[in-house]
């Protein structure tokens, strides 16, 4: 199966690939060593196919087209039931992100290198069309080439041992002849974006901050109580705190990611690949193997300590300081450029770029004339999607200022960026499954 085209996977059945997919951990060239199934395969290993390769990180986070944005753009007969400019763009891909934001980069390790692949949003606008043309041509590798770009010239791999990999993954993580998948999830943008849906004047809600005995984050002025517009009655039940919310935030990205995931899995079976996800989430390891731009924040800052607590932390040699990732930049091109410092200024600056990227004449979202949308008439439509009030977007920069003032990072838990699973795909040495497997373990799209 691996020498055949890959346009053979257009009439692959759904169904049987969702029957095939498991996790198949042992691959041409691996040496499990340790209790009952130990066994060291008698093959080399085998890179996967650029064909291959190509089909899994389209699979992944392939650029298939526009996204609909059939929503209510302001209330209509019933009140509150507009907000649709929650929408960050419009392009699709092969899995589905909150708003359109396409929070989840991914990265590939094979033999030859270590590469970034482009969100629909790293591109410019014009170069869209020619993206998704490629992929309904099932051109893959060459939509695969246009899209990524090379961050080394060897596959990067953490320290291969604990802390950074867990001891059950050593024997089988990242080795020679795979193709290793990480999905990054990029944060701050979904984080903007939520808060100018959540403070405007139909959502108004009002967020304290639990780690600061439940103060106002940054919102006060804007509270109804002091005749503001966020409704800060706790009955009314539009009253959350932070630590929810960022909770909350960072499950949407992992629900993406979860379906890149997902999709590397089926696409794994059709190509008649082993493969499994697993564990990647140490805090700051793999950002620091890829290059990212790294920032050191003080543990008293990042837990938001008082001064009294922060001096008692430095005295005792206790105020650690935190490696957190801000950013990517390969040959001083900005690959992925967060909605926060060291970027911007300040987040009040940060907060305008975003409002921006939707708004700004000619170039924003919902003002670049409608080129690349799915509607007939886009221009018509993008004139009447109603931009930001003042209020909703002075409440957001209220709210994260206030966050990166008092916590350093935004959002407060790990700054911008998270990992969570890695996902591999290898070609399987049969030898094993057959020596320890029913016959059926190994699946119907064995290769031979």
């Amino acid at each position: 199966m691996e020498n055949e085209p890959v346009g053979h996977l257009a009439g692959f059945p759904l169904l049987k690939a969702l029957l095939e997919r498991r996790s198949r951990r042992f691959g041409k060239g691996m040496s499990l060593d340790g209790g009952p199934l130990t066994y060291e395969s008698r093959q080399k290993p085998q890179p996967l196919t650029p064909e291959q390769e190509a089909a899994l990180v389209f699979a992944g986070c392939g650029t298939t087209g526009y996204a609909l944005a059939e929503l209510p753009y302001d209330s209509g007969s019933e009140p509150e039931s507009g907000s649709g400019n929650m929408m960050a763009q419009f392009f699709g891909r092969t899995v589905a992100s909150a708003d359109a934001l396409h929070l989840v980069s991914l990265f590939v390790f094979n033999d030859e290198g270590t590469w970034f692949v482009r969100r629909p949003q790293d591109f410019p606008r014009t170069e869209i069309p020619e993206l998704v043309q490629m992929a309904r041509q099932h051109k893959l590798i060459q939509w695969y080439q246009k899209s990524r770009v090379r961050l080394a010239e060897s596959r990067l791999d953490i320290p291969r041992r604990l802390p950074y990999l867990p001891a059950f993954n050593k024997w089988s993580a990242n080795l020679p002849g795979t193709s290793y998948f990480l999905p990054v999830n990029e944060i701050s943008a979904l984080y903007i974006n939520f808060l100018l849906a959540a403070l405007n004047e139909e959502h108004a809600y009002f967020i304290v901050d639990d780690r600061n005995n439940f103060q106002p984050a940054g919102l006060g002025p804007f509270a109804r109580s002091k005749g503001g517009h966020l409704e800060d009655d706790p009955a009314k039940g539009r009253f959350g705190a932070l630590s929810f919310f960022e909770t909350w935030l960072c499950e949407f990205a992992a629900i993406e990611q979860g379906g890149i995931l997902q999709n590397l899995g089926l696409m794994s079976a059709a190509l008649g690949l082993g493969g499994f996800p697993h564990f990647a989430a140490h805090p700051h390891i793999w950002f620091e193997t890829l290059g990212f731009r790294m920032q050191q924040v003080a543990l008293s800052r990042a837990i938001g300590a008082g001064a009294g607590m922060s001096f008692l932390m430095k005295l005792l040699k206790k105020n650690t300081p935190l490696p957190t990732a801000v950013g990517l930049e390969s040959e001083a091109e900005i690959l992925i450029k967060p909605y926060c410092p060291p970027y911007y200024s300040n987040m009040e600056q940060a907060v305008l770029a975003f409002v921006d990227q939707k708004f700004a004449a000619g170039k924003g979202t919902f003002r670049d004339g409608g080129a690349v949308t799915a509607w007939r008439d886009a221009k018509k439509v993008q004139n009447g999607i109603p931009e930001y009030s003042d209020k909703t977007i002075a409440a957001t920069i209220a709210y994260c200022d206030y966050v990166y003032q008092r916590y350093g990072r935004f959002p407060t838990n790990n700054g911008p960026f998270r990992t969570i699973l890695a996902y591999q795909a290898h070609n399987l040495d049969n030898d094993f499954y057959d020596k320890y497997y029913r016959p059926e373990a190994a699946g119907e799209l064995r290769q031979e």
